[in-house]
């Protein structure tokens, strides 16, 4: 199969934050309002530059975590603070609303009969599943791959080879939709094919020194995207 030619996959995963799920933006709406309160100049740009600048070091550490080795010993303690932390907030969960992406909806209605989809996340299985409830797509994945489902997490291959492992599929018929390097990264590593999109926190040139096989601005472009690709 070409690096760009996508006739071949069976199966989408998506990644939810920034992706399918627009709570990047609402994080940011929320500190703009507060910069805006504060007369800060540029608050919207500034807010940005402040979630994702809270974001990296959380992914860098989980990284350097498999470069180096330490997962064996830090993973467990990290999966359990999360476990901790996501039974204090047990209560709340059902206060949170997540928004999905305008135009992912059609994108998924107009892929879901040709393809196997699926979510591949570093959330909480409750946090998905409310989001999944929440917009209407309850039967639209088959699998549902959540921080809890595997030891690693992305950028380790684990959670994809995972997702591949529970519909059946070889990984190479899979293809991962994400908005960060650590969707791209995972993709990669564990075999399948990767296209970054833009509406999330994700840089263009970022993604592609990453080798994702395809950018695209919006996460809604991916039904044209495969169509194109179908009509070759």
């Amino acid at each position: 199969m070409a690096d760009n030619d996508f006739r071949n996959i069976k199966a989408i995963l998506f990644d939810l934050d920034g992706t399918l799920m627009d709570t990047d933006d609402q994080a940011v709406e929320k500190i703009a309002g507060i910069f805006s309160r504060m007369h800060v100049t540029n608050p919207v740009g500034r807010a940005k530059r402040l979630v994702m600048a809270a974001e990296t070091p959380v992914n860098w550490l989980i990284m350097m975590m498999d470069v180096i080795r330490l997962d064996n010993l830090l993973l467990p303690l990290w999966h359990k603070l999360r476990k901790q932390r996501s039974e204090s907030l047990a209560g709340k969960t059902s206060l949170k609303h997540f928004r999905i992406i305008p135009g992912v909806p059609e994108m998924l209605a107009s892929v879901k009969n040709t393809y196997r989809l699926g979510v591949v996340t570093t959330r909480g299985q409750d946090e998905a599943e409310l989001f999944i409830n929440e917009n209407g797509l309850q039967g639209v994945f088959e699998v549902v791959v959540t921080r809890s489902s595997t030891r690693r997490l992305k950028p380790h291959p684990e959670p994809i080879l995972f997702a591949a492992q529970q519909l059946e599929l070889p990984v190479s018929k899979c293809l991962m939709v994400g908005d960060t390097t650590q969707d791209i990264k995972s993709a990669r590593r564990a075999g399948a094919l990767s296209v970054g999109v833009l509406c999330g926190f994700g840089m263009r040139k970022e993604l592609e020194r990453t080798r994702a096989t395809v950018v695209l601005k919006h996460t809604a472009l991916l039904s044209a995207l495969l169509n194109q690709d179908a009509d070759k």
